[in-house]
C-alpha cells in the first residue's frame, strides 16, 4: 500500500519548507505572484517527467521526486498564508 510512504513524503515537504524559510525568510505574496512561483515549480516537474524523451534537454530538471516536493512545499506555503489571512480576518 502506497500510504506507507506518506509520513516520509510529508517529512520531506516539511524539511523543504524549513529550507525555503531559511533561504527566503517568511514570504507573503499576492496570489498572482504565488501562482507564478507555483507554475515555475510545476514546469520543473514537467521537465523531470520528460527525462529520456525526445523533448528532454540536458538543462531540464531531472529529479522528479525533488521537484514534486518543491511543488508541495510551495503549495503549503500558500496554504499557510491563506490560513493566516483567514485567522486575522476572524479576529477583526
Amino acid at each position: 500500500m502506497l500510504r506507507r510512504y506518506m509520513p516520509a513524503v510529508i517529512s520531506d515537504v516539511e524539511a523543504e519548507r524549513e529550507r525555503q524559510d531559511a533561504k527566503w525568510g517568511l514570504q507573503r505574496h499576492s496570489y498572482p505572484y504565488w501562482l507564478t512561483i507555483l507554475a515555475e515549480e510545476h514546469g520543473e516537474v514537467a521537465q523531470a517527467m520528460q527525462k529520456g524523451s525526445v523533448s528532454y534537454k540536458n538543462s531540464d530538471a531531472d529529479d522528479l521526486y525533488t521537484e514534486l516536493i518543491h511543488v508541495a512545499a510551495v503549495a503549503v506555503a500558500i496554504a499557510e498564508q491563506v490560513k493566516e489571512e483567514r485567522d486575522v480576518a476572524k479576529r477583526d
